[in-house]
């Protein structure tokens, strides 16, 4: 069978297991590392649209949907895909990845990983959005966006809800702006076992943010996003950049949402009154949040003790932080200190502008660099004794693909053998999205396929080739 219809009987395997759990194991922890530089491998010499990566031997990579493919089927699509998540729970459960658009026209896409058809349910620039970075399934059961896009003066910094992510037909998503949530440059979105849910501000001085809705077990985002209290992290007195060590939860809003005494309300035209400037209220040394260098993505781990870890990258410290949340403590978790597994030393500058992260099936963090010009590595991190401090880092893959960056890197949650990353805005223009497969024999194939009794039909189709 060829590999993409090959992929496509996978996916309906997975999707027909969808309600069972995936393993605590995972084959994409077994490889021999890359080299620690995409320069080595001659960027733009692989073929683009069949290898934008460089990944280890025992993985394989296939490109399931691109740009260029959705222009020519008349699709709005402006480019620049980001972060990727799939619907997570509810009816066909991982059958579809959803990616935004990062643009100045944002939007928002849905690939079948059954039929492989990509459509966008959000046309690039609906509602003025623009930006569009975060990607993440809600508890109750939607898709959530929101902008990389705020300053002072502006109407932007927004976050959305779509609430029929799956059954959208093109443009048909209700895209549906929460105001509640105070505005910030948006990119990782997280929620934890208590449904709070944890945000971040895009900026050198940028800050971690925690909204406890005040009906977290709410089963639609009307309810959830109805009225709820944001609080800024502090460590100390909120003085010190970048600090470390105990913190606490600063709160800035009111139980219903509303800033608290003397908040800074965000002034752009358009803004409903009340509108919270989350970056300038917690600059007031009543409601200070500590600072970070650009804090980008975020992602949670839980342990076994079933106390929680939520992880965020720092780009321009290059480094990733572990907050605590049942000690209430932060720490950093791997930065150029940390050691190279591959060469046994410390990983210094080839550790560089540390952007995304992704958790897969063993619980292993993966940190994709925000490195331009097709010089970005993915890189995974060993953490043998769950102390929330990386024993050493190792290059997991690398782009290959002229002037583009990889992000958006998601594990499927129904399969630990498959993850999935976009190639954002390389050169040629041609974002695309890339299903990369840790078990790529055929036998293993055949395993997937004969519990949904395919095998036959796999044999049957070779059989009239």
């Amino acid at each position: 069978m060829h590999k993409t219809h090959l992929n496509i009987a996978v996916a309906s395997a997975l999707v027909a297991m969808s309600a069972g759990a995936s393993a605590a194991s995972t084959s994409f922890a077994s490889f021999t590392p890359v080299a620690s530089s995409v320069s080595l491998h001659a960027v733009g010499s692989l073929a683009e649209k069949t290898t934008p990566l460089v990944i280890p031997s025992n993985f394989t990579q296939t490109v399931i949907a691109s740009r260029d493919a959705q222009l020519a089927a008349g699709q709005s699509n402006s480019g620049n895909w980001d972060m990727i998540t799939a619907n997570e729970t509810g009816p066909s459960a991982g059958r579809y990845l959803f990616t935004p658009f990062e643009t100045g026209l944002g939007g928002v896409q849905r690939t079948d990983r059954l039929t492989g058809q990509t459509i966008t349910i959000v046309n690039s620039g609906r509602s003025g959005a623009v930006a569009l970075d975060a990607s993440y399934w809600s508890p109750w059961g939607s898709y959530v966006t929101a902008e990389e896009n705020w300053g002072t003066g502006s109407n932007r910094g927004r976050l959305f809800e779509v609430t029929n992510p799956t059954t959208a037909g093109v443009d048909g998503g209700d895209f549906i702006h929460r105001n509640v949530i105070p505005r910030v440059s948006h990119e990782g979105l997280a929620w934890d076992k208590n449904k709070s849910m944890y945000f971040i501000d895009e900026l050198n001085g940028g800050s971690i943010y925690k909204y406890v809705s005040a009906n977290p077990n709410a089963t639609n985002g009307n309810d959830y996003f109805a009225a709820g209290q944001t609080s800024a992290l502090r460590v100390g007195n909120g003085a010190t950049d970048n600090a470390v060590g105990s913190f606490n939860w600063v709160a800035f809003t009111d139980a219903n949402g509303a800033g608290l005494p003397g908040y800074v309300a965000a002034t752009g035209a358009g803004n409903p009154v009340g509108t919270v400037d989350a970056r300038a209220t917690t600059d007031l040394a009543a409601y200070k949040g500590t600072n970070y260098q650009r804090p980008e993505d975020l992602q949670i781990k839980t342990q076994a003790d079933g106390s929680e870890i939520l992880f965020f990258a720092a780009t321009t410290t290059d480094n990733v932080y572990a907050i605590d949340l049942s000690n209430d403590k932060v720490s950093i978790f791997a930065d150029r200190n940390t050691i190279d597994a591959a060469t046994g030393l410390p990983v210094g500058t080839a550790f560089n502008n540390t952007d995304n992260l992704a958790i897969d099936a063993a619980g292993n963090l993966y940190i994709v660099e925000d490195d331009g010009g097709g010089n970005a590595n993915i890189w995974k991190a060993t953490d043998a004794n769950n102390d929330g401090v990386a024993d050493s880092v190792a290059v997991w893959a690398t782009v290959a693909t002229q002037g583009a960056e990889p992000t958006g890197l998601y594990f499927d949650k129904f399969n630990p053998n498959l993850a999935y990353v976009n190639i954002q805005h390389p050169d040629s223009g041609n974002d695309m999205l890339v299903q990369i497969s840790a078990v790529p024999e055929p036998e293993t194939y055949a395993m997937f396929l004969a519990g949904l009794g395919l095998v036959g039909f796999g044999a049957r189709r070779r059989a009239a080739k």
